[in-house]
């Protein structure tokens, strides 16, 4: 069994998936906390002024308005720098687009790319990402 996720950062801009999500990670039984943001910017200004707070992975949805996915993990390296590095992400998507993952996997900190939607094995995996 892999150990569990600490704290789970949730950025999703549909509202209905962000609920089924939450409730996935909660049957999942590995995710003790789930913060959830409709808005990438919002999950950075808190990541920025919340340096104490681990957070162990991040769900991230490529497709939002006002700051995509990759305009996150750009932003997110630059201001956070070594911190952001510790981070494990996962992107999610409904996007078939070959380099939409191929992108997304030059990131260092992605580590998985899940098409959507999110299920209980898909946490699973990522918790195991975290062993390694």
């Amino acid at each position: 069994m892999p150990k569990p996720i600490k704290l789970a950062v949730l950025i999703d801009d549909i509202e209905i998936d962000q609920r089924h999500y939450q409730r996935v990670l909660k049957n999942s039984d590995l995710v003790e906390e789930v913060l959830s943001f409709i808005f990438a910017e919002d999950a950075l200004e808190f990541m920025v002024q919340n340096p104490d707070r681990e957070i162990s992975v991040i769900f991230l949805d490529i497709n939002m308005p006002r700051m995509n996915g990759f305009e996150f993990l750009e932003a997110a390296s630059k201001r956070l720098g070594d911190n952001f590095a510790k981070v494990v992400v996962a992107m999610l998507t409904t996007s078939l687009n070959p380099e939409d993952e191929r992108r997304a996997r030059s990131y260092s900190v992605v580590k998985d790319f899940i098409t959507k939607p999110l299920s209980v094995a898909h946490v699973e995996y990522v918790a195991e990402l975290l062993d390694r």
